[in-house]
């Protein structure tokens, strides 16, 4: 089987054949304003709006922004929470023909002002509470996320090549880029983000957990969701949100391995009832999915989808449908993307790959091959039904005394693989002064009930000789710690390598 066909066929024909792929965001809009007009599609758990009056009230959006004389192309920022601000903006920006960029909520004064300035942005949107963050910031328009006018504009035709939007990324150390999608490449994302098991069109409940400043969210999260002409609830508040799953009643979540650990928890403590009893799926990225979680939910009878992506690739890049038989599986390359594997590492190619890093030539340039491939950096390897796996990632590698290159990935992958383990990292450090390989565990501690910290440090000793009987000398593990507090996480929760 093809990677078309594996995901082609995911999806009933009809349904299938009724979603087409449109390159900008202007036609994405106008699409499903029309093809799902009556469908439930945007809910803040008190009023819902139609896919018909969403549209009306995004033509609203467009004429306020047309208002502000602002040049076509111009950056439009938005300073908002999960809110139906926040989602009306995004598509109201892009299909006006400017470039959208999502903040997030946690950013502080001075990196809001730093951001309009390091990106040109000429307005920003900007939530009531958040407004005293944005009193240093000269040049560039202040507005109330609220804004809207009283009359419409249509969407505009642009360039699908043209810049849609520009996502942060890199942030974990240092100063973040902005890598820049255009119309098509966003919408490549917007449009794998359909293929799911099952009838998908009309039948899902989704909240928008995951920050829309994270590309994840943005694409898997909520573009995915109006595609299919499903109903999406606003999750202004995660926390408060996730305390109403039962009134909620989702059948799909879009999150990250760390929510799904919170929600494992919750289950444990309240029942699977705290789901709201219908919950059909889960969609996971963003980070190592452990294969425990996939069994936790399949035992509640949950299907467990997750995939890979890189803010670079709009998201999208693999999914695996397979989680069960293939667990420790990225997935299958999504179709309309080129991929291969030279020296170990990924390298794609396709309509989904972004145009830059805003402003810096010189780190766009070293994201590419001299022949245009993109370099992920993720280092590789298919097997022999093309189902793609991570083996690590390059900028981690462990530079051995030999000369030997061993990645912190592939060790802690059989970690990863053990139901008693949240979290692992591997990493270089100093023992007697020589430097050796360590590993600083996270336990899953619901596994550990009753027991004493000394059982869990020598269930993880074990758990580290067993795994060193595995492994060349050189690269064994010659230190480990239990840790008791969670590890520092980037946005999206995977463990920051700092």
């Amino acid at each position: 089987m093809t990677n078309t066909e594996y995901f082609h066929n995911m999806l009933p024909k009809e349904e299938f054949e009724s979603i087409p792929y449109l390159p900008t965001m202007g036609q994405f809009v106008d699409w499903f304003t029309k093809q799902y007009a009556s469908n439930p599609a945007l809910s803040d758990q008190t009023n819902t709006i139609t896919y018909e009056e969403l549209g009306h009230r995004v033509a609203r959006r467009r004429a306020f922004i047309e208002g502000l004389g602002l040049p076509k192309g111009s950056h439009i920022a938005v300073f908002e929470r999960n809110s139906q601000n926040a989602i009306e903006l995004f598509l109201a920006i892009t299909s006006a023909g400017y470039v959208v960029m999502n903040f997030p909520a946690q950013l502080p004064a001075p990196a809001v002002a730093g951001c309009c300035m390091k990106f040109d942005i000429a307005a920003i949107f900007v939530r009531e509470e958040f407004m005293p963050l944005t009193e240093g910031i000269k040049g560039t328009k202040v507005l109330p996320s609220g804004s809207i006018a009283d009359t419409e504009a249509p969407s505009v035709d642009v360039d699908p090549e043209s810049p849609a939007a520009i996502f942060f990324t890199g942030g974990t150390t240092g100063a973040p880029k902005g890598a820049v999608l255009s119309h098509r490449a966003l919408m490549r994302g917007n449009y794998n983000a359909i293929f799911k098991p099952g009838k998908v069109i009309g039948v899902h409940r989704y909240i928008a957990l995951l920050p829309l400043s994270h590309v994840f969210g943005v694409i898997a999260g909520t573009c995915g969701c109006f595609y299919t002409g499903n109903l999406l609830f606003t999750a202004e508040d995660m926390k408060a949100t996730i305390g109403k799953l039962p009134m909620i009643k989702p059948t799909l979540l879009v999150i990250v391995p760390g929510i799904c650990d919170i929600l494992s928890g919750l289950v444990k403590m309240y029942g699977p009832q705290f789901l709201g009893g219908e919950l059909r799926m889960i969609i996971s990225g963003a980070a190592n999915v452990p294969p425990r979680l996939v069994d936790i939910f399949t035992k509640l009878g949950v299907e467990f989808c997750f995939g890979y992506g890189l803010t670079e690739t709009a998201n999208l890049t693999s999914a695996n449908a397979n989680a069960v038989q293939k667990p420790t599986s990225i997935g299958r390359i999504y179709p309309g993307q080129e991929a291969k594997i030279v020296d170990g590492e990924l390298l794609i190619k396709g309509d989904n790959v972004f145009s830059g890093y805003y402003k810096d030539p010189v780190r766009t340039a070293e994201a590419f091959t001299e022949d245009g491939w993109f370099r992920t950096g993720d280092l590789c390897r298919f097997d022999e039904e093309g189902f793609l796996y991570i083996t690590g990632r390059i900028k981690n590698l462990i530079i051995l005394p030999n000369g030997e290159n061993v990645s912190p990935e592939s060790l802690e992958e059989p970690f990863y693989a053990d139901p008693c383990v949240r979290d692992a990292m591997v990493k270089e450090d100093d023992l007697n002064g020589a430097q050796v390989i360590s590993i600083e565990i996270l336990p899953f501690m619901p596994a550990f009930d009753g027991k004493t910290p000394e059982d869990i440090h020598a269930y993880m000793q074990a758990l580290v000789d067993k795994v060193n009987a595995t492994l060349p000398t050189t690269h064994q593990i010659r230190k480990m710690t239990v840790r008791t507090e969670d590890f520092k996480r980037t946005g999206s929760m995977k463990v920051a390598r700092v």
